[in-house]
């Protein structure tokens, strides 16, 4: 079922997401959740969502990258789903990267990521997860779990004067960002 994506300014979004049991996560209120946030994130084109981005304040996300029109340039990431996840950086070193967020409609902005880091959790199954993501991708990951901490993307720039539109961000920084894109990927692989 698609689900209602709340915006920016909805107290949900500033929820601190519970820690799903993992004795539940095999339970179909789990994975009904889990089928509605993947179905709802296709049905928006968006690269990842959170169950806070729905008003459900648990430990969920999942990220999928294939051809995504709002994201022409990021590598693809197949479907992911993680339950309770944890990210660890593998270097202090930052790339800074546009990004947009279904919960803050028609703005993108740059945010300084880690460009290396681990992520464990679980699956949809309940198997733990561990595993490295690098790159353009690696940021993807952050954004999401930013969400289950109750953070958006615009709490991460540094400087807002980055802050645009969808417009104008393809009229003024679309092509720069791709070419700074392709750089990141060609170093990272991904």
């Amino acid at each position: 079922m698609i689900r209602k994506i709340v915006q920016i300014g909805n107290p949900a979004l500033r929820q601190i997401a519970k820690a799903v049991n993992e004795s539940e996560i095999t339970s179909d209120e789990i994975q009904n959740l889990i089928d509605d946030l993947i179905e709802t994130m296709r049905n928006a084109n968006g690269a990842g969502l959170a169950a806070t981005q729905i008003a459900v304040p648990l430990r969920i996300c999942v990220i999928e990258v294939n051809k995504n029109p709002r994201y022409p340039y990021k590598p693809d990431i197949p479907l992911t789903v993680l339950i309770n996840p944890k990210i660890a950086f593998l270097t202090d070193e930052r790339i800074s990267v546009y990004e947009g967020c279904l919960s803050v409609p028609n703005l993108r902005g740059q945010v300084d990521r880690c460009p290396e880091i681990i992520i464990e959790g679980f699956d949809r199954e309940g198997k733990s997860v561990n595993f490295v993501s690098k790159g353009i991708s690696a940021g993807t990951f952050q954004h999401e779990l930013d969400h289950l901490d109750g953070l958006v993307f615009t709490d991460r720039m540094r400087d807002t004067s980055s802050l645009t539109t969808i417009d104008e961000f393809a009229l003024n920084n679309e092509e720069e960002f791709k070419e700074q894109v392709m750089s990141i990927v060609e170093h990272y692989g991904s």
